[in-house]
């Protein structure tokens, strides 16, 4: 759901599964993926006086009930959840914004994440989140129209990457396209587009 100035503006976007060609999409191979509809990450973005990241209840615990706990939950989950992620994709948004002379509304918003993707099973559960917060960011500043739908995986991995994650565009072309998807990401079209042919 999309809204205008004020309004609640939500996305989702699915989990991914690569049927044919994985990991060839970092070796100018082709692949094809779909998305799976019963799996998902959700971002609510909501317009607000200062600029907040929420953290999930489950996924980005700051309280425990001893060290024990801690210890356990990061030894068992390490030190991921999706705060990080909603902050690389804005800082990767705003970057290219400013680098291809978008201009970008005043507002700040609180950003919000929900998702029932499990977690390391290879569903891409973190890209799902950081596609769904860039989709509520197009739809906050109203530049969907301004950054072309080829681009967005890239963004989508450009956050990734901000943190460390070691991935190809396979997962966020399947999340931001939807659906069965053919990639092709022969050397000449990632040289000369900076982006596959999907």
């Amino acid at each position: 759901m999309a809204g205008e100035n004020g309004n609640v503006i939500e996305h989702k976007a699915y989990a991914r599964v690569g049927l044919l060609g994985n990991p060839s999409d970092v070796y100018y191979g082709r692949t094809i993926s779909f998305s799976l509809g019963n799996f998902w990450a959700s971002v609510r973005l909501q317009p607000s006086k200062e600029l907040v990241i929420v953290p999930h209840p489950t996924h980005d615990l700051v309280q425990f009930e001893s060290l024990s706990h801690m210890v356990n939950r990061l030894q068992a989950e390490g030190y991921y959840g999706g705060v990080r992620l909603l902050m690389a994709i804005c800082k990767v948004f705003h970057n290219y914004c400013r680098d291809e002379n978008i201009s970008l509304r005043e507002g700040n918003f609180t950003l919000s994440y929900d998702t029932n993707i499990p977690r390391q099973t290879g569903l891409s559960g973190s890209s799902a989140i950081v596609c769904a917060a860039l989709s509520c960011l197009l739809d906050f500043y109203n530049v969907r129209h301004l950054i072309k739908v080829e681009v967005r995986p890239n963004l989508i991995l450009n956050a990734e990457k901000e943190l460390g994650i070691v991935a190809g565009l396979q997962d966020r072309v399947a999340q931001v396209y939807g659906g069965l998807v053919y990639m092709d990401f022969s050397k000449k079209y990632m040289e000369e587009l900076g982006h596959g042919n999907y």
